[in-house]
């Protein structure tokens, strides 16, 4: 099975997708923001990284900015619920900056496990043209 890195500043976040991902065997690492998740990632490369947007000490998009310096080919599934002006134009730059899929929160359990799957499965991914 995978190992897969979920960043989210939301402890009940982690713990629930972590859970899900556990029960269908796969190793989970942890972080609650983007600096922790960009140092798990430099550690083990896992083989796909789910990143929240709004998080504090390194937003989602700069860590994917970040991880595709350090891995141009990662998977990477980008999860929002648009923070509190509910503003989900955040996944549509996710795409642009990279991302393999994105999930608006909130999502049920069965849909997430079937993104990752399907990530999972992708060859791995091409390297995004950052804007500039």
């Amino acid at each position: 099975m995978a190992r897969v890195l979920i960043i989210d500043d939301e402890d009940y976040v982690r713990m629930t997708l972590s859970q899900a991902l556990e029960d269908e065997g796969h190793t989970v690492l942890l972080a609650s923001n983007g600096l922790d998740g960009l140092s798990l990632y430099a550690e083990g490369k896992p083989d796909l990284v789910i990143t929240d947007v709004l998080m504090p000490d390194k937003e989602g998009l700069e860590t994917i900015i970040e991880l595709r310096k350090i891995e141009p080919n990662v998977k990477v599934i980008v999860i929002s619920g648009g923070g509190r002006v509910n503003n989900l134009d955040f996944l549509e730059m996710a795409k642009k900056f990279g991302a393999t899929a994105t999930l608006k929160k909130p999502f049920a359990i069965d849909e997430f496990c079937r993104v990752v799957e399907s990530c999972l499965e992708q060859a791995p991914a091409k390297a995004a043209t950052q804007p500039n």
